[in-house]
């Protein structure tokens, strides 16, 4: 399998589809397969208003269709719906290739968050995108049978992994602040919905790593709170292991790989019983699920950091990649 994958989200993004990807590419040789791609650095761009750090790039079908022949994929994958996945969909719709899609982001609800355009709207404009592949692949159940609910079709599961040798239970480092420790890791943006974290009434300190729109005015009001701004690798992975509970306020979110970082970190979880955490935390008694984030945040503190360990290593990047690579050739396939 020579396989290309088109993708708007790209480093220096650091986000859930640009870490999937990454490892996905990593694991290709053990699948026999190849794996290229068409990522935003190799064309034309502007930033994405409010997201600057996210790059819109200034593709032309014709373009497109030149740079897919030059690579002679067998099989190929348009992983966003963005300027790059547009263009890669238009090219194999006329050309007659067939091709596979992922749903990774909410765009509905992340710009509703931001101007009056009904979900509606924006659904219908995604259920579009999808509806030629042979497959979607999606993260999680709760995510399939909500998008079947709303006329998506040929959807497929693909779950997610995470790094257990580089996530993992250290000793703990003091940080210099308060405990317990409270964390959220994630991109600062309104979609997080950090300011239901950062608003609870909770011991200890709330400390806050990533960066983003939203991060000058979320210390401005919350000064109480620590912001470490954008970490990664073992320094990252330290931190995780530091805390005593993640916290995880989105209500939007896919899945959540940082689930799975915490978790391998030892650290429990508290979240809201939405899309994501249903499915990453359940029944496992790795976390606590509730309406009252600040109820599941003190309740998390109780529960055994092994627990969350042993749970976390049962999702590998080895696994993702077999399910990654079994859709696409079973989708094609099937015709």
């Amino acid at each position: 399998m020579r396989l290309l994958i088109v993708t708007d989200a790209w480093k220096p993004q650091v986000n859930g589809v640009v870490r999937s990807l990454e490892y996905m590419a990593e694991q290709a040789p053990a699948f026999g397969a190849e794996v290229m791609f068409l990522t935003p650095q190799l064309f034309r761009s502007v930033p994405m208003p409010s997201y600057p750090e996210i790059r819109l790039s200034m593709v032309m079908p014709g373009q497109m269709a030149r740079l897919i022949g030059e690579r002679e994929p067998t099989h190929i994958h348009i992983a966003t719906e963005g300027p790059l996945g547009h263009a890669a969909r238009h090219v194999c719709r006329r050309k007659g290739w067939g091709f596979t899609t992922s749903y990774h982001t909410r765009f509905p609800e992340y710009l509703a968050a931001r101007a009056p355009i009904p979900e509606s709207w924006s659904y219908g404009f995604l259920r579009r995108f999808h509806r030629d592949a042979k497959a979607v692949m999606v993260s999680t159940p709760s995510l399939e049978r909500e998008l079947i609910g709303r006329g998506f079709r040929n959807i497929l599961r693909w779950t997610r992994g995470v790094d257990t040798e580089l996530f993992h239970p250290r000793q703990r480092q003091s940080m210099g602040l308060p405990r317990p420790l409270f964390l959220f890791v994630g991109r600062v943006s309104v979609e997080k919905n950090i300011e239901a974290f950062l608003s609870l009434d909770l011991p200890g300190t709330k400390v806050i790593v990533g960066d983003g729109p939203a991060r000058a005015e979320l210390e401005r009001q919350y000064p109480e709170a620590y912001f470490l701004g954008t970490r990664s690798g073992v320094e990252l992975a330290q931190i995780y292991a530091s805390a005593n509970v993640f916290v995880f306020p989105s209500l939007t979110d896919t899945f959540g790989i940082v689930l799975l970082e915490a978790l391998a970190s030892g650290l429990p979880v508290a979240a809201f019983p939405v899309t994501g955490p249903l499915d990453v935390i359940g029944s496992s008694g790795c976390g606590v699920l509730d309406t009252d984030l600040r109820k599941a945040a003190l309740a998390a503190l109780d529960i055994p950091r092994d627990r969350c360990r042993a749970y976390a290593e049962s999702f590998t990047w080895r696994e993702s990649a077999r399910q990654f690579f079994t859709n696409i050739e079973a989708a094609h396939a099937a015709g």
